[in-house]
């Protein structure tokens, strides 16, 4: 039943039947002011180029199709608003809202949440941090985001906490050797890296999450089954963390160069586009895709060069684990 919806996702949420949705993670526009934007680069060995490599070898490079979005609201809580409330409609009730937003707008996020949810409903304020990027020299410099976990029955609610993945003590030495060796279980705050750079999972789209963040959301608050939904899908995260865990989802965005990474991305999960033609996809993309190892290694594509330039591609039967 995986299905990627292109469009405005108001009306699509509210053609979602009422209670057939597990859990929903989304990840909307934080309202930064800016257009959030990402040009991916290739490097090609240059002796005349513009950058130094390993044992001074030079390379020259070479810009990619960019991707890019507004992120600006006149009144960004009126624009959340009507979401919020179609995504408590469609919850199961024992499903979860996890709400991903940063420290511009969070704070009244949470106050519209307690309204939808009723305060008993807040569960959690998860502190994602990671330590990348520069640095100010006026203030604290802002290194986390913020998500919030609400529950629509704070009483019953899925929470499967031996699926909880164990990390290492800060300071091993301080407990027994057995303590050491099997770890501790996560608080509510997660150090985690951003998407590294020139990592397998990179996608090259603006404000893509990692796949680690999503992976523990959906191990821990859902069931084999059950189904996802990410309305502001943007590079497909929790679909592909939802294939690799035997889940079924559903996205949607409005941004069409969104529809083209997660036609690639997704593709070993055989999803179903809805408003959206993904064998008419910009073949740029997919090649750009392939170069930084997106598709599952059982996914083997092979892009056509007729005058169309689109992509065919020759898939398991069966949904490969990525990431």
């Amino acid at each position: 039943m995986n299905k990627i919806y292109f469009g405005d996702n108001l009306p699509i949420l509210r053609e979602l039947p009422a209670g057939s949705i597990q859990l929903v993670y989304t990840d909307p526009p934080f309202n930064t002011g800016k257009t959030q934007k990402r040009t991916p680069l290739r490097t090609v060995r240059d002796d005349a180029g513009d950058r130094t490599g390993y044992q001074g070898r030079r390379y020259r490079s070479i810009r990619l199709a960019g991707r890019d979005f507004a992120d600006s609201f006149d009144d960004y809580l009126a624009f959340l608003e009507p979401r919020l409330l179609e995504l408590h409609r469609i919850l199961t009730p024992d499903g979860s809202l996890f709400l991903h937003l940063d420290y511009r707008e969070v704070h009244y996020a949470k106050v519209l949440l307690d309204g939808i949810f009723g305060r008993d409903g807040f569960m959690n304020e998860i502190i994602w941090a990671y330590d990348y990027g520069g640095r100010s020299k006026k203030k604290w410099s802002a290194k986390h985001d913020n998500i919030l976990w609400y529950a629509k029955d704070p009483e019953n609610y899925i929470f499967n906490f031996e699926q909880m993945e164990r990390i290492p003590y800060m300071a091993p030495g301080l407990v027994s050797k057995e303590k050491a060796s099997r770890g501790k279980t996560p608080t509510d705050v997660w150090w985690h890296t951003i998407v590294p750079t020139n990592g397998r999972e990179k996608t090259g789209y603006p404000t893509q999450k990692p796949l680690g963040i999503i992976r523990r959301l959906v191990r821990v608050h859902s069931r084999p089954g059950d189904t996802l939904l990410d309305c502001f899908a943007g590079s497909g995260t929790l679909g592909a963390c939802a294939a690799e865990e035997g889940r079924e989802f559903i996205l949607i965005d409005n941004n069409p160069q969104a529809m083209e990474v997660m036609a690639c991305r997704l593709a070993s999960a055989r999803p179903e586009f809805i408003g959206f033609d993904a064998q008419m996809g910009d073949a740029s993309v997919l090649r750009m895709s392939l170069q930084r190892r997106v598709l599952p290694q059982s996914a083997r594509t092979v892009i056509n060069n007729s005058t169309e330039g689109r992509a065919k591609a020759d898939l398991p039967s069966e949904p490969a684990r990525t990431g």
